[in-house]
């Protein structure tokens, strides 16, 4: 694929934000200066909505998904990291609950109704309370500007970017002390 054949890049906003720094995705999405983005960039808040994320990759206008959610890394609470997932991950996976949200089951959804997406980003925050309760804890929170820069720029750069290729399976781009996929799948 390349920047001039139409297709898209999404910016995707997980969470539950009646659990706490669980909405941490969601308050991302909706601090994001879309202005401050390529044309070619779609963000939106899709919650605990994964069915409906999945058929809206299944149209094929997107070429790179980039998934904003809190993710159980090491280190403390307020920790970012960029995962890079494969696309075709998430065979064996249970199915799918439609009030839930997990980022394998998702891409396992995409690849059994049949549909693709290139490259698949994940960035993620440590949380620090997922307990029922609104609003994020004051470390998350305090993340929030830093992660709102990095899907910025993460967005232009694949929105610029020609000729991308498919991730290569079991890839990852992790920060210091953040897990593998298979980490992330099991939490």
């Amino acid at each position: 694929m390349n920047a001039t054949d139409g297709r898209r890049v999404l910016v995707a906003g997980i969470g539950n934000v009646f659990l706490g720094d669980d909405g941490f995705g969601v308050e991302v999405v909706n601090r994001i200066d879309r202005a401050a983005l390529p044309e070619r960039v779609d963000v939106a808040d899709y919650g605990i909505r994964g069915i409906h994320l999945a058929y809206d990759l299944l149209e094929g206008r997107h070429h790179t998904l980039i998934m904003v959610d809190a993710v159980p890394l090491e280190g403390p609470p307020g920790t970012l990291a960029v995962l890079e997932a494969d696309p075709d991950d998430g065979p064996g996976l249970p199915a799918m609950d439609g009030h839930g949200m997990n980022p394998q089951a998702v891409l396992h959804l995409l690849h059994t109704l049949g549909g693709r997406v290139d490259r698949v980003l994940i960035v993620g925050c440590r949380p620090a309370d997922v307990t029922e309760r609104m609003g994020l804890t004051g470390r998350v929170a305090a993340a929030v500007p830093r992660a709102v820069r990095l899907v910025t720029e993460l967005a232009a750069d694949a929105a610029r970017q020609t000729g991308l290729p498919p991730a290569a399976p079991a890839q990852s781009h992790q920060a210091e002390g953040s897990p593998t996929e298979a980490e992330y799948a099991s939490a």
